[in-house]
């Protein structure tokens, strides 16, 4: 009797086990299912996300950026346990009715006038600029990652903030363009550029392979900087910051012009628009005044088949991807709001 009774004990034990081991399997499962199905969204990493809405480099738009993503142009990468979100577009893709350029980048909502002004910031890393173009062409090897952009008159931008770096160097340059607010019709239109870290927009090769010098004070691929956009009563202050690089800061006005005469007109614009017809015009006075502007941040791409001879493939995406014709921009932290009272030194 004892013995059958220890065996009854047993084969219960063993039971109770086995049971107890399925739920604990079944609760590990559970768990593992539960934690693939966490996601993390642009929207989460930046959460200013409900103020923009977004052109992805295969003509794909969305207004609602709130958990939203789109594979291969915008989505969020882990790296060292910080969070980014990525910007990515192909040289040649679908883009807006007003350029030649793919980009994947968000617009603002909200749009202003200089004299109300905004504030953008971004902290952001470069990862890839196209490595296919032609040296001789300002826009080659480039991707602007910050603008404003007028909505209506001429439609121009008095703010472009660029990266750009040729093939064969490690570091390139941060600079930031001014385009005029061209009087009368827009023929004459042309960019001012301003070096922040490196070149200018103007510093280009002696033929199609053949490069500059390369910057000594430039941003590597994959190198943390900053920017802070203001515009504050008209008039824009910007900051740039980078650990290791100096801090550089600019004032500009948007409602007063700095090239209203042709004696305004910088060599440098002589120099890049010597061959074009656009370039060489004059703005009108009151430059962005009374003009409705807003913000836009991500990656534009400029290295376009039309104006820098990149290679493309025919436009397949996939294949631009795998040979260097794209622009691949990862933002950490980033920022848009009301102006502030700039600081004073």
């Amino acid at each position: 009797m004892k013995k059958s009774l220890f065996t009854i004990f047993t084969v219960l034990a063993l039971v109770a086990c086995k049971d107890n081991a399925k739920t604990n399997s079944d609760t590990t499962t559970d768990t593992t299912e539960k934690t693939e199905e966490i996601k993390t969204y642009p929207s989460d990493v930046l959460p200013f996300m409900n103020k923009w809405s977004i052109l992805c480099g295969d003509g794909t738009k969305e207004e609602n950026l709130v958990n939203f993503e789109h594979e291969g142009f915008f989505y969020v990468e882990n790296e060292n346990s910080t969070d980014w979100v990525v910007y990515k577009t192909p040289n040649s893709g679908i883009t807006s009715r007003t350029s030649s350029n793919t980009r994947t980048e968000m617009g603002q909502k909200k749009h202003w006038i200089p004299e109300e002004g905004g504030k953008l910031t971004g902290t952001l890393k470069v990862q890839h600029v196209s490595t296919t173009g032609d040296a001789t062409k300002a826009s080659s090897y480039s991707v602007v990652i910050g603008q404003i952009h007028s909505d209506e008159g001429h439609e121009n931008e008095p703010l472009k903030i660029y990266y750009k770096k040729f093939p064969s160097h490690t570091k390139g340059s941060v600079f930031w363009n001014y385009e005029i607010n061209t009087e009368g019709d827009n023929i004459g239109r042309f960019d001012y550029s301003t070096a922040v870290w490196g070149h200018d927009f103007s510093v280009v090769g002696t033929d199609a392979t053949n490069y500059p010098e390369e910057p000594e004070n430039g941003i590597a691929l994959g190198e943390e900087f900053s920017y802070e956009v203001n515009v504050h009563k008209g008039i824009m202050y910007l900051n740039f910051t980078s650990e290791g690089h100096e801090t550089i800061t600019f004032t500009k006005s948007l409602i007063e012009s700095e090239f209203a005469t042709r004696k305004d007109i910088p060599e440098q614009v002589k120099t890049v628009y010597a061959n074009r017809e656009k370039g060489g015009g004059v703005e009108r006075k009151t430059a962005y005044a009374g003009e409705i502007n807003y913000f836009k941040q991500g990656a534009y791409n400029q290295a376009n088949p039309k104006s820098t001879k990149s290679e493309v493939y025919g436009g397949d995406i996939v294949k631009q991807y795998e040979n260097g014709s794209y622009a691949e921009v990862w933002f950490k932290d980033a920022t848009v709001g009301e102006s502030t009272e700039p600081t004073k030194k």
